[in-house]
């Protein structure tokens, strides 16, 4: 296996385009050395198979849409409170519009893994210590609610980013008054975290 770490980089993040834009049918190697704009080869000189082009998406993928930590620390000098929340949802809404292509292929990693029992169990692991990354985090930070708040929250923000960046139209007027997704963030926030 060949081993130029930014080459491996360009590749990954070659693939999470592919991903994002042909689905998992069309992430080949083929595919990902044509959009790195490699010599074809390239990628099968990298990764062993398939499933460790994918092991790695995610991998990557997970750190490539983690949070600024220097955006962390400055948000973390407020109050903790509701509206610190808020902000750090703000943040992630942020990051995924910024970096809509590695959301959309977080999101076709979560269909190939109904498919590909190995991808499931790695995947489910990174996405579950993900959640409980923010957990941890929630509770350290002092945060208002607890670990059920930030589930909650989870899931109310990954409905909210799928709808965001895939099919933006249904979120459009469905609240009368509420813009999508500024005023509907606010909204998910209010209604699941306590306020103190």
């Amino acid at each position: 296996m060949a081993s130029n770490p930014e080459r491996r980089a360009a590749l990954v993040d070659a693939a999470a385009e592919v991903l994002a834009r042909e689905g998992a049918r069309g992430l080949t190697f083929r595919a990902v050395d044509a959009e790195a704009a490699v010599p074809v080869g390239t990628s099968s000189n990298y990764f062993t198979d398939r499933d460790d082009l994918l092991n790695q998406v995610d991998a990557h993928l997970h750190q490539r849409l983690a949070p600024d930590p220097a955006v962390l620390a400055e948000l973390l000098k407020g109050p903790k409170d509701r509206s610190l929340v808020l902000e750090f949802m703000r943040d992630l809404l942020a990051r995924a519009t910024r970096d809509r292509t590695g959301h959309l292929a977080l999101f076709e990693m979560r269909l190939e893994a109904t498919r590909r029992p190995a991808l499931r169990a790695s995947y489910t692991k990174s996405v579950r210590g993900d959640l409980e990354q923010g957990m941890e985090f929630h509770r350290d930070a002092g945060l208002p609610g607890g670990d059920e708040t930030v589930t909650v929250l989870y899931l109310a923000m990954l409905g909210l980013l799928l709808e965001h960046l895939t099919l933006p139209g249904v979120l459009d007027g469905v609240l009368r008054g509420v813009a999508v997704p500024d005023e509907l963030l606010e909204r998910i926030v209010t209604t699941i975290v306590p306020e103190g």
